[in-house]
């Protein structure tokens, strides 16, 4: 008896049932987490459904880290699109935050994930 525990729906990885996308458990996991703490920080989940999704991961890993540098790709163009959608429209803005860059402070905005949320 076999068990499906990732989807791919609408061109993206989710855990079958779920919200949470195979990215960002492979993420988690790649960080050096393990499947307890990834249950930790997705209380939605569950252990079994953690594993089957890095077992999954594991069967079609090519696949997968294909489908990840696509969405690193993707990522990093609309990244330097707002950044230069803010530098056109909000000047003043645009060279806070570089001044701010410049002075070794990251933005809060750093991460794939951060950029999802602000995007919904």
């Amino acid at each position: 008896m076999s068990k499906e525990y990732v989807s791919k729906t609408n061109g993206g990885y989710r855990l079958t049932g779920t919200r949470v996308s195979l990215d960002s458990v492979v993420y988690a996991w790649h960080n050096g987490l393990s499947p307890e703490s990834i249950v930790d920080d997705f209380p939605v989940l569950t252990l079994e459904q953690v594993h089957g999704a890095l077992a999954f991961y594991l069967a079609h890993q090519d696949e997968i880290d294909e489908y990840l540098r696509l969405g690193e790709a993707e990522y990093e163009v609309l990244r330097q699109k707002h950044i230069e959608q803010l530098r056109t429209t909000k000047p003043q803005l645009y060279e806070k935050l570089m001044a701010h860059k410049q002075r070794g402070a990251e933005p809060a905005m750093t991460s794939k994930s951060d950029f999802r949320l602000m995007r919904t």
